[in-house]
């Protein structure tokens, strides 16, 4: 099987590793793909937005399969050009991506799929903006409707930021609080069956003690032992399924990947957001602990045959990865520092790039992860920061406390 695998970051990075182990890939090729990519797959250029574009390298490469990475490219309709050229494509449609591109549109879905989540109003002006957030009380939460980059979320007590922030966002969802530990699942689907995988749990904000603004992320684990017993089934079927079929009753069925993030509250999961692609920094730890060769699960799923895919096959151990930020991050980053120690296994590639002279260099704010394995959660925290403590980017920074409070027993989940 050839594969083509558009997109630039870790997520991109992750996935191509996982598919050169593959047998089954004959060739892997990754559009534009960074540093990373370069060592395991064809590089090729090309503007992951632009659908004509994309569709032009899948036959020009002979593609059997497409892999839209990013959600951009997703909601700009690059998976509707590559499907038209008759190539299979892993991705939504334009107009489904939208559960990602519009927080609004998410929400409308969810209220007709009788989904569980956080109440929420739709603001355009300041006076709608006011009465959302008298209506909810602190700590607010006020989110961009269009595509942030996972930096459109502000959560706050101070409700002159929080007009603020929806004031800027022009249009933007405001909702209740959900209070829990957050879980990230991810599921794929071909547009009717649901196969999930196992779920992870993502740090978002910048700082340890979950302190500062919102990241793209800063660090993920798997699995997550604190979990009841059966909340993956629950979620697949009061959330993940009751939303395939709604998008599918709609006429825009969802074929690809659906993120859900969960907030544990008291009262049961519920969503806090979807997303219509692999989650980044989840994927690394996700797929380092996926046995199931991953070609055959993402091909069968663009070909609406995933029903017929065994059940998914896991090892039994952990993985952690630590995520390794510029300087100044999440704020315009300083970029083209140095990096040493880049090139060793288990460290995937985000924002990087390799100079004429071979010298690794940072180009974008999230430049590397730290990833590891271990029997044990503890085994695979200690591996992953033996490997940050390996790797030098000046003024870099990274948080220390990625899975410290799981493996100290701190997560409880009311059931």
């Amino acid at each position: 099987m050839r594969v083509l695998v558009v997109g630039s970051g870790a997520r991109e990075h992750a996935l191509c590793l996982s598919l050169s182990a593959d047998p089954a890939v004959t060739a892997l090729i990754c559009a534009p793909g960074n540093a990373g990519t370069a060592s395991v797959a064809e590089q090729r250029p090309v503007q992951p937005t632009d659908p004509a574009a994309v569709a032009a390298l899948a036959g020009e490469v002979s593609a059997d399969l497409v892999i839209i990475g990013p959600e951009a490219p997703l909601v700009a309709g690059v998976a509707d050009a590559v499907r038209g050229a008759g190539i299979a494509c892993f991705g939504p449609s334009g107009a489904a991506a939208q559960l990602e591109g519009s927080k609004a549109f998410a929400k409308d879905v969810m209220t007709a799929a009788g989904v569980p989540t956080a109440g929420a109003y739709v603001c355009e002006t300041p006076e709608e903006a006011s009465h959302a957030l008298d209506e909810f009380g602190p700590p607010y939460v006020v989110k961009d409707d269009g595509l942030a980059a996972g930096k459109g979320v502000v959560v706050t007590s101070d409700r002159a930021v929080a007009l603020a922030h929806a004031a800027a966002c022009g249009r933007a969802v405001i909702e209740e609080f959900l209070d829990g530990p957050e879980v990230s699942l991810f599921c794929v689907t071909d547009g009717s069956a649901v196969v999930p995988l196992q779920p992870a749990q993502d740090f978002k904000r910048i700082f340890d003690h979950d302190e500062g603004p919102n990241t793209g992320g800063m660090g993920a684990y798997s699995p997550l032992d604190w979990l009841p017993v059966g909340t993956v089934a629950d979620v697949v079927a009061r959330v993940a399924q009751p939303t395939v079929d709604e998008l599918a009753r709609r006429g825009i069925p969802f074929s690809g990947l659906l993120y859900v993030g969960l907030a544990m509250t008291g009262n049961g999961p519920k969503v806090i957001e979807f997303n219509a692609r692999f989650g980044d920094p989840e994927t690394q730890v996700v797929l380092a602990l996926l046995e199931t060769p991953l070609a055959g699960v993402l091909y069968a799923a663009a070909t609406g045959r995933l029903a017929e895919v065994p059940p998914l096959r896991w090892s039994d151990g952990a993985a952690v990865t630590v995520v390794i930020a510029a300087a100044r991050y999440p704020d315009p980053p300083r970029l083209d520092d140095p990096i040493t120690g880049g090139d060793q296994p288990g460290v995937i590639h985000a924002g990087t790039r390799r100079d004429a002279d071979g010298v690794l260099r940072a180009s974008g704010g999230r430049v590397l992860s730290a990833t590891a394995t271990g029997q044990t959660l503890a085994e695979a925290r200690d591996a992953a920061y033996r490997l940050v403590d390996s790797i030098d980017l000046p003024g870099g920074q990274h948080r220390t406390d990625i899975g410290l409070k799981a493996v100290q027993g701190g997560i409880t989940v009311s059931r």
